[in-house]
């Protein structure tokens, strides 16, 4: 049998596959803690200068706060190093999507995956001890390193882990968790105030979901694609066992040579993506789609601790604000009068116009209507947009060269997050800079991405040679036209 009929005699989802999947998607509330540190740990209170004799400068802080700003005096022209030591974390981010992928396709999902967990939870606590700024921006930038890399296998295994019909819910699943740990780690600064207790306690964490995961099985999806079937057998039959369910007579069938030929023929996939006339305009789309996302998400979450109000229930809210964006992601991309491109380019022109917004409204006003609350709706929307580009961005690139297309725009991504730190400092230029530069970012890559074709309810492609055909154009269209029949008919009942 193949291997989704194999998971079907197994269970597609389980109660083992559920507790797995639970350790999995758990485990990013400790991820989501690792990527917000910086937000309170480096917070600057306000303070003032005073000139003493023989030139010395002295700074005294009007807030009792203790963060690293604080800690270390980074403020005045030292001021960069706390942005600087964000930027590290997402440049590690980026490296570690480059390393961490081809490197688990290669020596397996479990090794990697936990190798990285626990690299990352031991230079947490080098954080949280550094006696130094420098070994503490170091340490943030190999944290970073190890969350980008685990963050894509761990998501991966949600997937692998279960049939493909519940890939769309165990995905939704890891977004809604990373969400749901920015929230908590805003009440976790609440209790915890001084930046080294509250380091430590977010990291700790680490070591319970360490411990969880340990047990994980490794992937039967990259066992099997990797030639191991008999490995996969065993760990679909344990899976089966765990299940409740009789799986003892499970035979997969045998990799042949076609999968090795898909290899040779994905490896080339970087080149054919700046070669291939309609995957060169896609790329340059999304990666811009992708940069921009990343850019207003990152500097409107990291930039929460600077918003008027308490800044822990800022951080609290800008972690909860995000959960209605996942029903309304999948509301509004499989209707077939929005779709993925419209949702997606309405999304980040409705998050640019809200960071427009924040520049006209005083900050005097009332709660309903502020530069805070304004801030929280662009939050939303391009959460929104970020969740429906990973869906989009997969169906737009032909199964042959699709791992290496999300690739680069997961590295466009993060040069977006490596810049969103920086964004919010530019408060000292302008109040209303920051946002300047979230409006121009949403509305530039919602107008972008109507360029991209729509592929609600169309074929996926296989090959490049699909791409542009005549036969896949007639199949979209029969397609189309058979969606708009079935639409009126059930609109005529």
């Amino acid at each position: 049998m193949d291997l989704e009929a194999a998971f079907q005699a197994v269970g597609e989802f389980g109660p083992y596959q559920q507790r797995a999947v639970a350790v999995l998607v758990l485990t990013q509330v400790y991820m989501a803690c690792q990527s917000m540190l910086m937000v309170l740990v480096g917070y600057t209170p306000q303070y003032r200068t005073e000139q003493q004799e023989g030139s010395a400068l002295s700074i005294t802080f009007t807030e009792d706060v203790d963060s690293i700003a604080t800690e270390w005096l980074l403020v005045k022209q030292q001021a960069y190093k706390v942005g600087l030591a964000g930027s590290l974390f997402f440049a590690g981010l980026l490296v570690g999507n480059v390393v961490f992928g081809p490197l688990s396709d290669r020596i397996g999902r479990r090794p990697v995956y936990l190798t990285g967990l626990f690299l990352e939870v031991v230079f947490g606590y080098v954080s949280a001890l550094a006696p130094s700024y420098e070994v503490f921006a170091a340490s943030r930038l190999l944290v970073g390193l190890m969350n980008g890399g685990i963050g894509l296998v761990c998501f991966v295994l949600t997937q692998e882990y279960v049939g493909k019909s519940y890939w769309a819910m165990t995905g939704t699943l890891t977004s809604m968790a990373f969400a749901v740990g920015i929230a908590l780690f805003g009440a976790l600064g609440y209790v915890i105030q001084p930046w080294r207790s509250l380091a430590t306690a977010a990291n700790s964490s680490g070591v319970l979901f360490f411990l969880l995961s340990v047990s994980l099985p490794e992937s039967p999806r990259w066992l099997y694609s990797q030639g191991h079937t008999q490995r996969a057998e065993e760990v679909l039959r344990y899976m089966a066992l765990r299940n409740g369910n009789g799986a003892a007579d499970l035979l997969l069938r045998r990799v042949g040579g076609a999968h090795v030929g898909t290899r040779v023929r994905s490896s080339s996939g970087v080149l054919q993506l700046v070669l291939h006339p309609v995957l060169r305009l896609r790329t340059m789309v999304l990666m811009y789609v992708w940069y921009a996302c990343s850019l207003v998400y990152y500097g409107l979450t990291l930039g929460a601790g600077d918003t008027a109000g308490n800044r822990f229930v800022s951080v609290a809210l800008y972690g909860l604000v995000e959960l209605p964006a996942y029903p309304l992601c999948i509301y509004f991309i499989n209707k077939h009068w929005a779709g993925r491109r419209k949702s997606m380019a309405s999304f980040l022109c409705l998050a640019g116009s809200a960071c427009l917004c924040t520049m006209l409204v005083p900050e005097n006003t009332g709660a309903l209507l502020s530069v805070t609350s304004l801030a929280l709706v662009g939050k939303l929307m391009v959460s929104a947009a970020f969740n429906i580009a990973y869906v989009y961005t997969s169906e737009l690139y032909p199964t042959v060269i699709r791992n290496a297309g999300l690739g680069v725009c997961s590295m466009s991504c993060r040069v977006g997050g490596i810049l969103a730190p920086f964004v919010p400092s530019m408060r000292a230029l302008h109040a209303s800079m920051p946002f300047a530069v979230f409006c121009l970012s949403g509305l530039s890559a919602g107008g972008l991405g109507l360029l991209l074709p729509e592929t609600l309810n169309s074929p996926a492609a296989e090959t490049l040679d699909e791409l542009g055909s005549p036969r896949r154009s007639r199949t979209l269209e029969s397609k189309a036209l058979l969606y708009k029949d079935e639409t009126w008919e059930s609109n005529s009942l």
